[in-house]
Formats: structure tokens, sequence, C-alpha cells
């Protein structure tokens, strides 16, 4: 899984997300990763590392880092995107 794939499965779908950010759901579903001035926001409120997001552009995560997820199960997920 794709941390696009994660994000959007952790907002519950492209058009929950798309609501979150205020664009349309098809913008959303075009993404072939984040753009990246969403990464940010994308990242708050999905909790799915910006490192996972858009490792290009802002690094790969360092091994075993934790991030606290901002999803409403406070689950912690790995800078790479998988669930911990």
């Amino acid at each position: 899984m794709s941390a696009l794939d994660l994000a959007l499965q952790r907002a519950g779908s492209a058009s929950a997300l798309a609501r979150l950010l205020q664009v349309t759901p098809s913008a959303v579903l075009q993404w072939q990763d984040v753009p990246a001035r969403r990464v940010l926001e994308v990242e708050r409120f999905t909790g799915v590392s910006r490192h996972a997001l858009r490792p290009d552009i802002f690094g790969p995560a360092l091994q075993g880092a934790v991030s606290q997820s901002s999803a409403p199960d406070g689950a912690m997920i790995d800078l790479m995107g998988d669930a911990a």
C-alpha cells in the first residue's frame, strides 16, 4: 500500500480527504503523489508522515521513528507510513 493509499484510507475516502483539503474529489483522485503544497495538510489530517508521502522532498524516514497520528484512534504509524 502506498503512503497516498494509506492517507486515503485513514481519511475514509478520496471525497473525505478532498473535503478536509477544500478541493474536489476528482483533484485528489488524479494525484500520483500528494502535491508538495498539500503534504503538510495531509499529514496533519491523516497522520501519514510527510517522509512517507513525499520522500523526494522531505527525505526518507528514519528506521524505527514514529509519528503520533492525528487519526481519531490515535494510532502510531512509522514514518514509512505503515501501521505500528
